[in-house]
């Protein structure tokens, strides 16, 4: 399940995911959340937080984070991902040279860190080259 946390700046978006994320969650949930920020702003920030309860994605919410990093790339100035789960952390590391924005992995007890760091973080992408 994932959940939007109301309440922050205008242009970041504040996830959290708990137990099994699906793509139903990315569907009826995330991406609604995106795409209302988009029709507001150029650029938005993402905060996506798996909590300690969070146990996993499902296939169909996997392909849908692909999509939604490729389908919407140019339009995140920063991404941090929150999360105790090792292999999460890894990928985000791994795969942040392939990404068009910043993003960077936390865990859950340096949350206030990745807070300040995903709303101050700025970085040229190839979208304003």
């Amino acid at each position: 399940m994932i959940e939007i946390i109301s309440g922050m700046p205008d242009d970041l978006v504040v996830a959290v995911g708990h137990g099994k994320v699906t793509g139903d969650d990315y569907k009826t949930v995330l991406m609604p959340a995106i795409e209302g920020k988009l029709d507001s702003y150029e650029r938005i920030r993402l905060l996506l937080r798996l909590t300690r309860d969070f146990n996993g994605f499902s296939a169909e919410a996997m392909w849908d984070d692909a999509k939604l990093g490729l389908g919407h790339g140019a339009e995140f100035e920063a991404v941090a991902i929150v999360s105790d789960v090792h292999w999460i952390n890894k990928a985000v590391e791994f795969f942040r040279f392939f990404m068009r924005f910043p993003v960077k992995a936390f865990r859950n007890e340096d949350l206030d860190e990745a807070m300040e760091w995903v709303t101050h973080t700025t970085w040229p992408s190839l979208s304003r080259v």
